[in-house]
């Protein structure tokens, strides 16, 4: 935490100064206009050459100089994004992550595991991993922890998470350039399909010819004014201006939805294109998403030109001259020159270029918003490792832990198993850990196949597809039971099992306390009975159970069930938990302590 909080604080100096030196020359700016403007007059006084030959020196040179003095405050701004950033680390090195987006938005509850293993919502994975700050970029990461990857796939990013973990300084001021980003996905949405809608213009050779002319034509109306005719007759001129208007407001008004609010968002991507291009990566997949970036434009175009920062900079100033729209003077921009008109055929010549680009630009944007998130877990929890993967239908970890667990708090187990035709019952008393244990090995499994470093010293596996049934509510909108709710889950899981042993990735399921909604006997009856069905299937993987007599399973199962259990001690009256995983059916119970603690007389 130290260095976060020491980069806090640099950062937040630097940000002070140039506050200050913005501050200090803000009154040379002031002077300067009003020296320029006295002298200006002086100069007419003399001479209007000499006046005009000043402002034409005076203009340039005051302009620069306001460039100049916006820079420093845009450095200003960006010293103190850096500074929020590092703080905002420092809290999440103490796991208080509520400075970072939570993803609540991407849980979806039929999803196999993400209710589950907390991967979306406060205090969840995606908010422990998440540094993307524009949407896209948070989708990505999202997608990386909902689907599992191939194993090629798993390879590169753990190649490229490893070059940018490292890289803490680009990859902040990479996520500070984010932080001015203010996107919608259902703006990019409405981008999206305008990338596929007919051309209004550019396929209109009448409609692109007065976008030429409509400017010269309004002059000439105007000289003719001014000079030989009267006002009616120049208001007749300018019936054909009105027609042409008339005839395409509404598809332009229909084109100008499709694009002005993603205008923002596209010029802070562009930004962040930028960062890309300008950075070196040597990582397969760094290196071709920042060729990704410059990839498919004209060889005609400059070096600059074909960059994809500037061409998604260029569309975003296209849309903002759209955007007069919005203003109440447009009507006399169009009347003047078909502003509308024009700005839409320069959006339309911008798509005929780029249609098949900008997702592949969007593509690249957020899965580089991705890897970051992920080199940046890494960063923060120096002592988790990368994954092993391999072909063996076997899941083994050394020191394995709960990611979302305080380091001061984890307790960590190493565990070994089949992840074909192999069930681990874990028994224990109430409070031992037996749920937090199956959410440790499914959220690390989850981990394992985005790419990212797990919470683990060794991490060794197969590709699998991770289910779980641990949460199951009932549902009054459709009058489900929770007892219901359950068992359609474990016939989702059924299924998928079945569907495994057709060529599919093997299912490594989570179940805790099956059918606890009914009563012992048929509770009894039906976990056996469920459990025996799941290893015909050669399904896979850990039930938690209060259930002892299911222990006895593992003494006809030929090896294919086994035992483990989570123990409690009773030490004076308290009780004493070890969170460790052992072999075997537990002995311990707790329950009446725990009553009796409540004020619950038994």
């Amino acid at each position: 935490m130290h260095i976060y909080q020491t980069r806090a604080t640099d950062f937040q100096a630097e940000a002070t100064a140039l506050r200050s030196k913005y501050d200090r020359y803000s009154w040379v700016r002031l002077v300067a206009f009003f020296g320029g403007l006295g002298l200006t007059i002086l100069m007419y006084t003399v001479h209007w050459a000499a006046g005009s030959f000043f402002i034409g020196g005076f203009l340039p040179g005051f302009y620069h100089l306001m460039q100049w003095h916006r820079g420093i405050q845009k450095a200003a701004e960006h010293a103190e994004r850096l500074a929020a950033i590092n703080l905002a680390e420092a809290e999440a090195m103490e796991h208080r992550f509520t400075s970072f987006p939570d993803g609540a938005r991407f849980l979806k509850t039929d999803h196999s595991n993400a209710l589950d293993l907390d991967l979306f919502g406060p205090h969840s994975m995606f908010q422990m991993s998440c540094r993307a700050t524009t949407a896209i970029g948070q989708e990505r990461l999202a997608q990386y922890l909902l689907e599992p990857a191939s194993v090629t796939d798993i390879a590169e990013r753990q190649n490229a998470i490893a070059e940018l973990r490292p890289m803490l300084d680009w990859r902040q001021n990479f996520q500070a350039h984010g932080l001015e980003t203010a996107d919608d996905p259902k703006h990019l949405d409405l981008l999206r399909a305008w990338l596929h809608d007919p051309n209004l213009v550019l396929d209109n050779r009448r409609l692109t010819i007065a976008t030429k002319v409509g400017g010269w034509w309004f002059l000439a109306c105007l000289i003719a004014w001014a000079t030989l005719v009267p006002w009616p007759i120049f208001v007749l001129l300018l019936i054909p201006i009105f027609w042409v208007l008339r005839k395409t407001n509404e598809q332009v008004s229909r084109i100008h939805l499709r694009t002005a609010y993603a205008e923002a968002a596209l010029a802070a991507y562009a930004r962040l294109m930028e960062q890309i291009e300008k950075q070196p990566f040597t990582a397969k997949l760094t290196a071709n998403l920042r060729s990704k970036l410059t990839a498919n434009l004209s060889d005609k175009l400059t070096t600059l030109e074909r960059s994809s920062s500037f061409q998604v900079g260029r569309l975003s100033h296209i849309i903002r001259q759209l955007n007069l729209r919005f203003n109440f003077f447009a009507i006399f921009f169009n009347i003047g020159s078909l502003w509308d008109l024009r700005y839409v055929l320069k959006l339309e010549k911008w798509r005929t270029d780029n249609r098949d680009n900008l997702p592949n630009w969007f593509d690249a944007l957020q899965e580089m918003e991705a890897l970051c998130s992920l080199a940046g877990l890494w960063h923060n929890n120096p002592d988790w490792v990368l994954p092993v993967f391999d072909d063996t239908n076997h899941l083994g970890a050394t020191s394995l832990g709960h990611p979302l667990i305080h380091p001061a708090k984890r307790r960590c187990n190493d565990f070994s198993m089949a992840t074909r035709g192999h069930i681990k019952l874990v028994t224990g008393s109430n409070m031992a850990g037996k749920s937090t244990f199956l959410r440790t090995v499914g959220l690390n499994v989850v981990l394992a196949q985005a790419g990212a470093p797990v919470c683990a010293s060794e991490l060794s596996l197969s590709p699998m597809r991770v289910y779980t049934s641990m949460r199951t509510q009932d549902d009054l909108s459709e009058s489900t039971s929770s007892f219901y709710a359950e068992l359609k889950r474990l016939k989702v899981i059924i299924e998928a099992v079945k569907a495994a042993g057709n060529g599919g990735l093997p299912v490594f399921f989570l179940l805790d306390e099956i059918l606890k909604g009914t009563n012992s006997v048929d509770r009894h009856t039906g976990s056996a009975a469920l459990i025996r069905q799941l290893i015909r299937l050669q399904g896979g993987g850990l039930i938690a159970t209060h259930d002892l007599e299911l222990g006895r399973l593992e003494a006809e199962s030929n090896g294919t069930v086994e035992n483990l259990c989570m123990e409690v001690e009773i030490r004076d009256g308290k009780l004493f938990f070890d969170y460790t995983i052992k072999p075997g059916v537990s002995k311990s119970f707790n329950a009446t302590l725990l009553m009796r603690q409540m004020g619950i007389e038994v």
